[in-house]
């Protein structure tokens, strides 16, 4: 049994080396034009961008993953429930919007009290807005990458190195 596997994968494999060899010289360029070979500036391209076609695609995959809309993407209410409020998507706690009406006793016992919109949360810590993270100067439009990094990677207020530590419930 073993020694059929072997005969039969030396086959394959040999099959997909005069595949190769054929093909390349010959269709190469029409495999590359239909899609079947990447060109490699695309990529290159595409390892420096995560595995997508740019950067912004690549920056909303990161955003998806790490569930930023979860709280910088204020919520309203639809006939299924909650939804993301996209018109308004990662522009933090708006302003307009009061803080929660906190129950001291039961805030205490639970840890914490949050918006319908989960974008403003209380806890004994004081007040947190989730911060406005869209490229407009009021959010995160005047940051250097420099900055973003510090913040998610040390958890740093506005990304500043000496700056105070993020509020919960950001990690």
């Amino acid at each position: 049994m073993k020694s059929k596997l072997f005969i039969l994968s030396l086959l394959v494999f040999a099959g997909v080396l005069l595949y190769l060899q054929h093909a390349r010289p010959i269709e190469g360029e029409l495999m590359q034009q239909a899609g079947f070979i990447p060109n490699t500036q695309s990529v290159v391209q595409q390892q420096a961008n995560g595995g997508f076609e740019s950067q912004i695609k690549y920056g909303e995959h990161l955003v998806f993953i790490a569930g930023c809309h979860d709280c910088h993407t204020p919520k309203k209410m639809t006939d299924k429930g909650p939804a993301f409020d996209m018109s308004r998507a990662l522009s933090g706690h708006p302003a307009q919007e009061p803080i929660p009406d906190v129950n001291r006793e039961e805030m205490e016992r639970k840890g914490y009290s949050v918006t319908q919109t989960l974008t403003a949360w209380v806890g004994p810590w004081g007040v947190s807005y989730a911060a406005n993270l869209t490229s407009d100067k009021t959010g995160i439009g005047n940051w250097q990458e420099k900055n973003f990094f510090t913040a998610i990677r040390q958890g740093k207020h506005k990304g500043i190195v000496d700056g105070r530590e993020l509020l919960p419930p950001m990690p």
